[in-house]
């Protein structure tokens, strides 16, 4: 696979991206799917889900090769954090 030039800019794949995952993707996935990745073709509105975005974006792109794709964590603000959890207690 080679790879794809990104056609959109990275703030308007965050907003389109999630733009489409609050208005038609939440809905079906929040009960059922916490913490899984999805992976959303922001061209198309297509979207795969999985444990970890590699798996995820790989399933999209096998529907739609040429996916511009945003990922969102379900029931999370983030895909990834950095560091530790705070520690409670601790002074």
């Amino acid at each position: 696979m080679s790879a794809q030039q990104p056609r959109y800019s990275p703030a308007e794949t965050a907003q389109r991206g999630d733009e489409i995952y609050e208005r038609t993707i939440r809905a079906q996935v929040e009960a059922t799917h916490s913490g899984k990745v999805v992976a959303i073709d922001i061209e198309t509105g297509a979207y795969a889900i999985d444990d970890n975005a590699l798996r995820a974006a790989r399933f999209l792109r096998a529907q739609h090769p040429d996916a511009e794709v945003w990922f969102v964590r379900v029931g999370h603000r983030v895909l990834h954090h950095i560091g530790g959890r705070p520690v409670v207690g601790r002074s």
